[in-house]
């Protein structure tokens, strides 16, 4: 009778232990739909809102362009709440593409900071209503010191949008936010709207990598726009050997100099060739006898190659279409020394 109540009483256990694991398992996976399909409607509204902005480029968004473009001021951009946040990183975008701006808080700018409005500069202020008590506080001073006031709203008949010499339309259906209160899609508009402006802008100044790189001197971004060739090589060791060397002489060169290859010239300092390590090995495969052999044995007399004076980046583009890891560099056609994958790893340009 007693091994017959544990034997219940167990399996009760096991009941309940499953019916709390299965609980948990439809919990778990409901919470994972809800998310799901939360991110996927986020997405939906916010892209149906981008695609709204369309209708807001027109010939007002062009004047204010070339307005912007002509002026020989700088471009102030202001905003209250989360449009601050977007204003911000539109004042990066303009400055990052040679157009000079400033962040100006609303807040900020009616206690002593619209000091930093000079007469030649325009002002862009962002707001979702138009219609916040900083807004309505600010826009009547630009407008008294004479400066024209561009508009990025959602309402064109607000308080800001009837004030601005331009109104750009940043309008949207709806906010991404269930309760169709927290600032989503109206944000993006604006971010996007902002992005517009900027590449724009960098149209009309023809604006080129060379350019870019003028802004970016810093980081990996830097790097791939401004080194050259010859930044990377010219630290190198510059290993090579003349064509009647012969093969240990070679293979100390390659094996000393730790770059995987050495240069072959003639008596008179002219290329002829390279050997690399696959040289070295593709010969210890194919000759019993290779102690006779001479570097100009087994080069390769048609060496990838690169001038000095180019951008590294495009030597990585060269490596990676020839599947090979380094290149002779030329200056001037002469041999000046050899470039290898790691010193392009090294500098963060991979």
């Amino acid at each position: 009778m007693r091994e017959l109540q544990l034997q219940l009483f167990f399996l009760k256990q096991t009941q309940l232990l499953f019916l709390c694991l299965s609980y948990i398992c439809k919990k778990q996976t409901l919470q994972k739909e809800i998310i799901i399909q939360a991110a996927l409607n986020t997405i939906a509204i916010e892209t149906k809102s981008i695609e709204g902005l369309a209708d807001g480029i027109n010939d007002v968004f062009a004047s204010a362009v070339e307005l912007i473009h002509q002026n020989k001021g700088r471009v102030v951009i202001s905003g209250i709440g989360k449009s601050a946040i977007i204003a911000q990183k539109i004042v990066a975008t303009l400055n990052s593409t040679g157009t000079p701006s400033l962040f100006l808080h609303a807040a900020d700018a009616i206690h002593g900071d619209l000091g930093m409005l000079q007469p030649d500069d325009i002002a862009i202020v962002i707001s979702k209503s138009g219609e916040s008590a900083e807004i309505k506080v600010l826009v009547p001073f630009i407008k008294g010191f004479g400066n024209k006031l561009i508009a990025l709203c959602g309402s064109e008949q607000s308080f800001l949008a009837t004030q601005a010499d331009f109104f750009i339309n940043c309008s949207v259906d709806e906010e991404a936010c269930p309760n169709n209160l927290a600032p989503t899609s109206s944000t993006t508009a604006q971010l996007v709207m902002g992005d517009a402006i900027a590449v724009s802008l960098l149209k009309l100044k023809g604006f080129q990598p060379s350019d870019f790189a003028k802004y970016h001197p810093g980081g990996a971004l830097g790097k791939r726009l401004y080194m050259k060739v010859r930044d990377l090589s010219s630290m190198n060791a510059k290993p090579q050997v003349l064509s009647d060397a012969d093969i240990k002489e070679t293979i100390l060169e390659i094996t000393q100099k730790r770059l995987g290859a050495c240069a072959v010239v003639n008596s008179e300092g002219q290329l002829e060739g390279i050997v690399t390590d696959g040289d070295i090995r593709r010969m210890l495969e194919k000759y019993e006898n290779w102690l006779s052999l001479k570097a100009c044995d087994i080069m390769n007399s048609q060496p990838k190659s690169i001038e000095e004076t180019e951008l590294a980046v495009n030597a990585l583009e060269k490596m990676r279409s020839n599947n090979i890891s380094q290149l002779i560099v030329l200056n001037e056609g002469k041999y000046a020394g050899i470039i290898h994958l790691h010193d392009l790893i090294r500098e963060g340009i991979i």
